[in-house]
């Protein structure tokens, strides 16, 4: 969905980390029984929603804790290959169903993105990103983000969940037609 609105839209994309489970163990741990349920009511909605975007889907056993990979994304950024690296993590949990929790896979990923795995694994094991990270966690939770994903367009109408392109034109027809949102459009230029 978030390439069609950057195609269709011009949208600016800024993804912020969310930690579902701050707690959870740096090494992640298995999906919880009353998970697997929930998960198996909406696994084929969500599954014909990524085939129809080209993307694979595998419903994962495992919950990986995903601040190393947050972390390396802001690594991939400054050598402007953040987008790429953020989509091949992406495409390594959700359609490989590989635990992005591993320095492994991260470096597999980082190569694939043309980035330097050495590099990026001593750049994020220095905690040098580690305050950026946090910053990002009080900036998605001070603009309401409360579970994942959550979209948020022209910072205060959410979108919550996997949800169809057409949800995405409807906020967007919506904000377009607002007065409030032109008001604010011309007063920021």
């Amino acid at each position: 969905m978030v390439d069609q609105v950057k195609r269709e839209y011009g949208a600016q994309i800024e993804w912020l980390p969310f930690l579902l489970r701050p707690d959870m163990p740096p090494e992640g741990n298995a999906v919880p029984a009353s998970v697997k349920a929930r998960a198996a009511q909406s696994g084929d909605r969500l599954r014909h929603m990524a085939e129809s975007q080209g993307l694979p889907f595998v419903r994962s056993s495992w919950v990986p804790n995903p601040r190393l990979a947050h972390e390396s994304t802001l690594y991939a950024e400054e050598q402007g290959r953040g987008e790429e690296f953020h989509r091949i993590v992406f495409r390594k949990y959700y359609g490989e169903e590989e635990n992005i929790s591993e320095w492994n896979v991260l470096r597999a990923a980082a190569a694939e993105a043309g980035l330097d795995a050495d590099a990026l694994q001593r750049a994020v094991q220095s905690g040098v990103y580690h305050e950026r990270f946090e910053q990002q966690i009080a900036d998605a939770r001070d603009i309401g983000v409360n579970s994942v994903p959550t979209y948020v367009l022209n910072d205060r109408h959410a979108i919550v969940g996997a949800q169809p392109f057409a949800v995405f034109k409807q906020v967007i027809a919506h904000i377009s037609a607002s007065p409030q949102a032109s008001r604010h459009d011309e007063d920021t230029g």
